[in-house]
């Protein structure tokens, strides 16, 4: 496994969260200092399994739930806060609040400058 001289232990948080709460995140990541993160549109199935629509009359099964997905790399000492973050500005109390992923990072790269380690994040 790679990992350069004198670089930060980190870590790589994933989030699958609601799309009625992103706006309300990114601020409160933005407000705590973690500005750098990426954000896809995921779809997805937890523990609901789906559930039923009606349409004009007609049944539909919808197996996966669209949901948004923040990926944020940040050094070790502050995944805690980084959590807790989330966790408080995410949370509606129903099904399907989403999941937290925490995963190691062995190097970032800055492709412009070539920095390395907590510099590139």
């Amino acid at each position: 496994m790679y990992k350069a001289k004198g670089i930060d232990e980190m870590k790589k948080v994933e989030a699958i969260i609601r799309h009625e709460v992103l706006e309300r995140v990114r601020d409160a990541l933005d407000q705590a200092g973690f500005h750098g993160l990426t954000i896809s549109e995921v779809r997805g199935a937890g523990s609901q399994r789906g559930y039923t629509e009606s349409y004009r009359g007609a049944k539909a099964s919808i197996l996966f739930r669209p949901k948004v997905k923040i990926e944020i790399v940040a050094s070790d000492d502050s995944v805690e806060r980084l959590l807790s973050v989330i966790c408080e500005t995410a949370q509606t109390g129903d099904v399907g609040d989403g999941k937290i992923f925490v995963t190691p990072i062995d190097e970032v790269v800055r492709i412009r400058t070539q920095q390395r380690g907590s510099e590139a994040i």
